[in-house]
Formats: C-alpha cells, sequence, structure tokens
C-alpha cells in the first residue's frame, strides 16, 4: 500500500476541484466543437443501458399489471354487492306494489268502482316561442286534421306543460304553466292540501293559498286538483322546492325550455270555455 505523504495529500487535495471545473469545462467545449461525436457517444450509451432498462422494467409493468387486475376486482366486488342490494330494494318495491295493487283491486270492486275513461289526445308539434299577450306561451300547429279547442290541456312526456288559449285555423296557442297569467289548483300528495300554483315568469311557479298550518315541504309532488273543472285530478306537476327567499316553488317535470312535441289532451272539462261559449245576457230584456 503505498502511503503518500501529508503535503503531498494537501496538495491533491487542493488541485481535485480545480481538476473537476477544467474536465467540466473541457467536455463542454468538446461537446460545442463536436456535436456528433457527443450525440455518438451519448446513443452509444444510451445503447449499452437499454437492454438494461428494458429488462428492469419488466417487473414494475407486472407488478403494475397485477396492481391494475386487483384494483379492478375489487371494483367489480363492490359493484356486485352494490346491484345486489339494489336488487333486494327493487324486490321488496315490487312485493309492496304487488299487496297495493291487489288492495286496490279489492277496494275497487267493494265500492264498486267505475274507472273514468282513458281520455283521448292529439300530439302536435311545437313550432314557435308565441309572443304577444303572455310572455310564456308556444305555438303549435294544427292544421284541419288536428282538431284542437279552447281549454284543452297540454303534456309532454314528462308532466304538465299548459293549456290552449288561442285556436287558429292553422295553429294554436298554448299558455305555459311559468307565465305569470297561469293560476293551476294543485294537490300535494304529502299532505293532500290544496294550493294555488301561480306562474312567474321564471323557472318556476310558485305556490300560494294553501291551508294553515299545512306548509308545503321540500321535495313533495305536486300533482293537478279537480277544482273549478279546469283541470282533471293527478296530473304530475313537479316536486315542491323552497326558493332562495323561503318561498315554495315547483319544480317541473315538464321541459319547458326543450319543447318539442306535445300531447293535447280532451278531458271533457267544462271549467274552461271559449267566449263565444258564454252567454251574455239579451240587451232586449235589460229594460225588464
Amino acid at each position: 500500500m503505498i502511503r503518500l505523504s501529508v503535503p503531498l495529500r494537501q496538495a491533491i487535495a487542493r488541485l481535485s476541484v480545480p481538476a473537476l471545473i477544467a474536465a467540466a469545462f473541457g467536455t463542454m467545449l468538446l461537446g460545442k466543437a463536436d456535436t456528433a461525436l457527443v450525440e455518438r457517444g451519448r446513443m452509444a450509451v444510451a445503447d449499452l443501458l437499454a437492454p438494461i432498462y428494458a429488462v428492469s422494467s419488466r417487473p414494475v409493468l407486472a407488478v403494475r399489471s397485477v396492481v391494475l387486475e386487483a384494483e379492478a376486482l375489487l371494483d367489480l366486488r363492490r359493484e356486485a354487492a352494490r346491484l345486489r342490494e339494489e336488487n333486494e330494494r327493487l324486490h321488496q318495491w315490487q312485493a309492496a306494489a304487488l299487496a297495493l295493487e291487489a288492495e286496490n283491486a279489492m277496494l275497487r270492486r267493494q265500492l264498486l268502482f267505475v274507472p273514468d275513461p282513458a281520455p283521448k289526445f292529439r300530439t302536435a308539434r311545437v313550432v314557435a316561442d308565441a309572443g304577444g299577450t303572455y310572455a310564456r306561451a308556444v305555438l303549435i300547429a294544427t292544421g284541419p286534421f288536428l282538431q284542437v279547442e279552447k281549454g284543452q290541456v297540454a303534456l309532454d312526456e314528462r308532466g304538465l306543460a299548459g293549456r290552449v288559449t288561442e285556436v287558429g285555423a292553422r295553429s294554436a296557442r298554448i299558455l305555459l304553466v311559468t307565465d305569470m297569467n297561469s293560476r293551476i289548483p294543485v294537490v300535494l300528495e304529502g299532505s293532500r292540501a290544496r294550493a294555488m300554483m301561480v306562474g312567474t315568469n321564471g323557472a318556476r311557479p310558485r305556490l300560494q293559498h294553501w291551508p294553515s298550518g299545512m306548509q308545503p315541504q321540500e321535495g313533495e309532488r305536486v300533482v293537478t286538483s279537480a277544482e273549478a273543472a279546469t283541470f282533471p285530478a293527478g296530473l304530475p306537476v313537479g316536486v315542491v322546492r323552497i326558493g332562495e327567499n323561503g318561498w315554495p316553488e315547483v319544480e317541473l317535470f315538464a321541459q319547458l325550455d326543450r319543447l318539442d312535441l306535445l300531447r293535447i289532451f280532451e278531458f271533457g272539462l267544462a271549467g274552461i270555455l271559449p267566449p263565444e261559449a258564454v252567454a251574455r245576457p239579451d240587451p232586449a230584456r235589460r229594460g225588464h
């Protein structure tokens, strides 16, 4: 073993840092002077290390694949457990629905219940957003083969949309339930309380005139009432939502912002009559 003297070791230690700096500058200058040589050297080193990288990456890829498979199996197990729970709940609801159906049929037989006839309806296409007297109204195309009358009820595929207010030769105007001129008697299904749904020209009509002590509750389902013979009972309208000001509003089932087709129902109600059907006093009899 070669032993270096203390002065020699101190000299080497003092010269090591300048030598490394000089080597770094020399490498930089060499790279600037001959980039092709440096690139060939770098690629030669990469070629030597590539097989090592490939061999070492295989276990990593294998572990990653196993982890992904394990996560997928866990997700499938959780999904299967969720589906089993939902299936059990559906079976419970099916049993409850069958029991209620049997009970309803028995009560109908005991009461000699006569069901209402199925209402007739016609399907019409919405052709424009109508202006004029009403802020929230649409026009439907009727024509000679689609007889529409004033007072008939319009529904989309989800729920109540409005009613016919004006009829022409080839078109009819539908007053939407959101118009401020709309007044619809409704029933809150949870409490069976009656109220009036009033349009506000906004997306959600308001509820008014409910019985004292029967405040509408959030999420309560709203259907039409047969009061004043203007609408049949039980048409789906929406659910109760409490507005920012604390006033109960109705989030409608019908998508009034995307109306394309409307079903016009004839329920045979006399609560809404055209002006010409309203009896007028005879001027000749005013003096009697």
